[in-house]
């Protein structure tokens, strides 16, 4: 069993490296450039919400708050007739990328400290780079990848932008795999 504390390389070094190859699989490659679509009459339809000056925030039209609500008949026209959307409103202005990467590189590192925490607690000192590799990618990929299915199942956000990003989750997973493969113990 190894502490948490004795795996801090291979937590900061695998945050590193998958703070870096993130970055290139988003600059680089152009895969996700198709997650979003536009929306018809972009223009009228950005004015036409800019009236109601929406703060950033999530939503979901049409909304309720209560069962009793969801079965109103003027809740099911709206339904019916829709639009139905969930939205997420950002805050006008250009997007300033400073905190979402620290945000991002802070998820990364606590990815990697659930690694180690089970690589840690199932592994001795000593154990083989193939064994360290397989726990460690696993529950990498865990941590990177499988919240994003609910997005789809829930919200029915698409499926092909889903499994785009759990497939950078599976590389982010194999390089923190990787650096705990290299960098684990030996006895």
């Amino acid at each position: 069993m190894e502490s948490i504390i004795s795996l801090w390389l291979p937590i900061l070094l695998s945050a590193v490296a998958v703070f870096i190859v993130s970055s290139v699989l988003h600059m680089v490659f152009t895969y996700h450039n198709t997650d979003y679509s536009n929306v018809p009459n972009e223009d009228q339809v950005m004015n036409d919400l800019r009236k109601h000056n929406i703060p950033p925030g999530d939503y979901m039209m049409p909304y309720c708050k209560t069962n009793k609500e969801r079965q109103s008949d003027d809740f099911k026209n709206k339904m019916n007739k829709g639009p139905i959307a969930v939205f997420t409103v950002l805050p006008s202005g250009q997007m300033a990328m400073g905190s979402s990467l620290i945000q991002w590189f802070i998820y990364c590192v606590v990815v990697s400290i659930f690694a180690a925490y089970i690589a840690g607690f199932t592994l001795v000192p000593g154990t083989n780079y193939l064994t360290v590799f397989r726990v460690t990618s696993t529950t990498a990929f865990a941590g990177y990848s499988l919240g994003l299915l609910q997005q789809s199942i829930w919200f029915r956000k698409s499926w092909k932008t889903t499994f785009k990003s759990i497939f950078d989750g599976l590389v982010y997973a194999l390089f923190t795999a990787g650096f705990f493969g290299w960098l684990w113990p030996v006895v």
